[in-house]
C-alpha cells in the first residue's frame, strides 16, 4: 500500500507530537515521586528527548505544543550545563511541576466547544 505525502505527514505529526506528551507525563510522574533519583529522572529525560530529536522536526501550531518543546529543550540545557545531583532535584522539583501544571492547563484551555452548545449551556437553568 502506497501512502500520500498527505497522510506520511500526519503519520509524522501525530508521532512528534505523542512524544512530547510523553515527555510530559514522564517528568510529572518522575518529579511527583519522592523517591525519584536525579540520575534515574537525567537518563530517562535523555533517552525520551534522545527519541524527539531523531524524528524529522515539525512545525508546530498550537501555542501549548510551541512551549512544551521550548520547555523541554531549556531543561535539556539548564541539566546539562550544571551539575545535576539529588540536591539539584530538590531545588528544580516544585518549580518544575508548577510548570508543567502551567502546560497543562494551556492545554486544556484550548479545548474546543461549539458556539451552539456555549448559547445552550447560558441557557440551562443551573445559573
Amino acid at each position: 500500500m502506497k501512502y500520500s505525502p498527505k497522510q506520511i505527514e500526519k503519520y509524522r505529526r501525530q508521532k512528534y507530537i505523542a512524544q512530547l506528551e510523553k515527555i510530559g507525563k514522564n517528568l510529572f510522574r518522575f518529579l511527583r515521586n519522592p523517591e525519584t533519583r536525579a540520575e534515574e529522572l537525567l537518563n530517562r529525560f535523555d533517552e525520551l528527548m534522545k527519541k524527539l530529536d531523531e524524528m524529522e522536526t515539525i512545525r508546530l501550531d498550537t501555542e501549548y505544543l510551541r512551549e512544551s518543546e521550548a520547555h523541554y529543550r531549556r531543561l535539556q540545557e539548564e541539566w546539562h550545563g550544571a551539575r545535576f545531583d539529588a540536591r539539584r532535584l530538590e531545588e528544580v522539583r516544585e518549580a518544575e511541576m508548577s510548570n508543567l501544571n502551567r502546560l497543562q492547563k494551556m492545554k486544556n484551555r484550548s479545548s474546543y466547544r461549539k458556539e451552539k452548545h456555549r448559547k445552550h449551556a447560558q441557557r440551562d437553568g443551573w445559573e
